[in-house]
């Protein structure tokens, strides 16, 4: 049996600082939590690789930078952790609180797809949702190299 939108737990930032520091990778989105391990070796030099391009690109440019698996904190009840973003000099300023948090739509979010359905539904659905109701300019969830969703 489900539970209905008023019995559902809405979780919070607050909540999540009572959890274990553990490695796990705590994320909220519409106030349901997602929980993953750390992510597998070829995940994690995928973030590396796509980091280094976007940041090498935009050095080139004379533009801001791109920065790997910060924290983006939309409001108290969505808060993630994508694997690369992208911001411009002038969009900067207007995203990071006085804490140096990240608060607001970038202009270019990557996701790389860890294996198995839930981790895929949570970045492909779940995570491009978010994303887009929050004004992200471009978004890409690759599985290593093939991108899959554009906004």
């Amino acid at each position: 049996m489900s539970q209905s939108t008023e019995e559902r737990v809405r979780w919070t930032i607050a909540d999540i600082k009572l959890l274990p520091d553990n490695g796990d990778r705590y994320e909220i989105i519409d106030g349901e939590l997602f929980v993953t391990k750390i992510p597998h070796w070829s995940h994690q030099k995928a973030v590396g690789n796509a980091y280094a391009e976007l940041n090498k690109w935009s050095e080139l440019k004379g533009l801001e930078e791109a920065v790997p698996t910060p924290a983006i904190i939309f409001t108290d009840a969505d808060n993630v952790i994508p694997d690369v973003v992208w911001v411009s000099k002038e969009g900067l300023p207007m995203l990071l609180d006085k804490a140096g948090h990240l608060t607001g739509a970038l202009e270019l979010v990557i996701e790389v797809l860890s294996e198995g359905a839930e981790n895929q539904r949570r970045d492909r659905e779940v995570k491009l949702k978010l994303y887009a109701s929050r004004g992200v300019q471009e978004y890409s969830s690759v599985f290593l190299t093939q991108p899959t969703y554009h906004l």
